[in-house]
């Protein structure tokens, strides 16, 4: 017998990850809601959570991230392929990359013609300026005052300098900005930073909003299922700390878990395709075919350039001066290597001339990390001792699809360090730019 969880509560958000942290900020803004939002992770106690550089102890670490993985997959010649997601306050906002990137208006205007309204360029354009403390100011693309702080990046490199010229002689324009509706160009991209620390949601909106009486936070939380009662989501029910319990809302529960987090409470709930749900003896609630499928990623590929006569992270790591400066320069200054993302330097641009906008991306860094960003990544074990420029090029837009649901009936293990696994399949087709489909048939919480 689940216990009840004391409290009236309004509304109740899934996941203290980037959504939810915006949205119990939007819903207890109003004093006469009570919010409950519930977060598997723990708190962002942790200096690497707040150093730049710390996804690359955070990516990998079962402290900080969920761990998934996709089964081998024969497209990529058997390889097995990290999944990260954050498991912590601010959610995958903890452990990113940090770079700020909306896309492209014609995605979203493309949107609103296939009848998803209010999800236009024009429409989501006002939404992404509220959320905005912009560097640039108060302009037609970007907010100030708002949580969502965004930087310029704190260091720059020769050789990022040289590639950013070098794609300019090739006709690439240079941009000083990504944000404005067109991204095809050659530009630093800028960043989820304040001062040279990361910026998650859960600094940005979260913690302000839990000064509010009415906003309530219950971490360690791994929800099981929707309590649906008469067609109508009436609560949730959980595992917190090896204990059964459940929580009700008067108004509404809002899943805010994540693109696999948000899939799973949902199939477990009975709500998905009836015919993957039956074979688990899931009782369907409301067959919705499209839930769990069209999962959308950006597969990429990394290759790695020795380089001479320019300087480089590795360098710079491997000399115990320099690596000494390194640190007192973040220490005092908030500069340097230990503020930087993994990827500095964006190029956008079209796979060929037919295409009406750019469907192809290149990101170029100064450090050449390890290929396969959820292995556990250190700066000893992995930076090479020569000078190496690493270059991560992968397709944009709707290319790449995937399909998730679960493989048991059963609850949320209460071991949470076990990986979850994703089956994947990559049919064939015709022609560059065929589709690529993923279907991810295994994912499921494991004891």
């Amino acid at each position: 017998m689940a216990k009840r969880l004391e409290g009236d509560f309004d509304y109740i958000v899934v996941g203290a990850g980037t959504a939810g942290c915006i949205v119990a900020n939007r819903l207890s803004a109003n004093p006469r809601n009570r919010v409950l939002i519930l977060e598997a992770g723990g708190s962002d106690n942790w200096i690497w959570f707040h150093i730049p550089v710390g996804y690359l102890f955070a990516i990998g670490n079962p402290r900080s991230d969920w761990m998934f993985r996709t089964e081998p997959e024969a497209g990529l010649n058997g390889r097995s392929l990290a999944y990260p997601r954050g498991k912590v306050i601010g959610g995958s906002s903890a452990i990113n990359a940090m770079i700020s990137m909306r896309g492209q208006a014609a995605d979203y205007d493309h949107w609103r013609q296939l009848g998803l309204g209010g999800w236009g360029w024009d429409d989501v354009r006002p939404a992404f300026r509220r959320l905005e403390d912009h560097f640039l100011g108060e302009s037609e693309h970007h907010g100030t005052g708002g949580g969502w702080r965004i930087e310029a990046p704190r260091l720059s490199w020769k050789v990022l300098d040289a590639v950013a010229d070098a794609a300019e002689e090739m006709g690439m324009r240079k941009i000083p900005d990504f944000n404005t509706g067109d991204n095809e160009g050659i530009g630093y991209f800028h960043v989820n930073q304040k001062r040279g620390r990361r910026w998650s949601a859960a600094r940005g909106f979260l913690k302000p909003a839990l000064r509010r009486p009415n906003l309530r936070l219950e971490k360690d939380v791994l929800v099981d299922r929707l309590i649906i009662e008469n067609g109508r989501a009436a609560g949730v029910r959980f595992i917190q700390r090896g204990e059964a319990a459940e929580a009700r809302a008067r108004g509404e529960v809002i899943l805010c878990a994540g693109s696999i987090g948000s899939i799973q409470v949902l199939h477990r709930s009975g709500v998905g395709p009836a015919d993957w749900l039956a074979p688990l003896g899931i009782e369907t609630v409301l067959d919705r075919q499209g839930v769990g499928r069209n999962l959308q990623d950006h597969l990429q590929q990394r290759a790695i350039y020795k380089v001479t006569g320019v300087r480089t992270l590795n360098e710079t790591y491997y000399s115990l001066v320099r690596r000494g400066l390194m640190g007192l320069d973040y220490a005092f200054r908030r500069r340097g290597p230990l503020t930087m993302a993994p990827s500095q330097l964006g190029i956008f641009t079209r796979s060929d001339q037919r295409r009406e906008r750019a469907t192809g991306q290149v990101r170029r860094s100064a450090a050449p990390l390890p290929g396969d960003h959820g292995e556990r990544m250190q700066f000893a074990a992995d930076l090479a001792r020569h000078r190496a420029h690493p270059l991560d090029a992968g397709r944009r837009g709707a290319f790449d699809r995937a399909e998730l649901s679960i493989d048991r009936r059963g609850p949320p293990g209460r071991r949470r360090r076990h990986p979850h696994h994703a089956a994947v399949d990559e049919a064939a087709g015709a022609g560059a730019l065929s589709p690529r489909r993923i279907s991810a048939g295994a994912v499921g919480w494991r004891r």
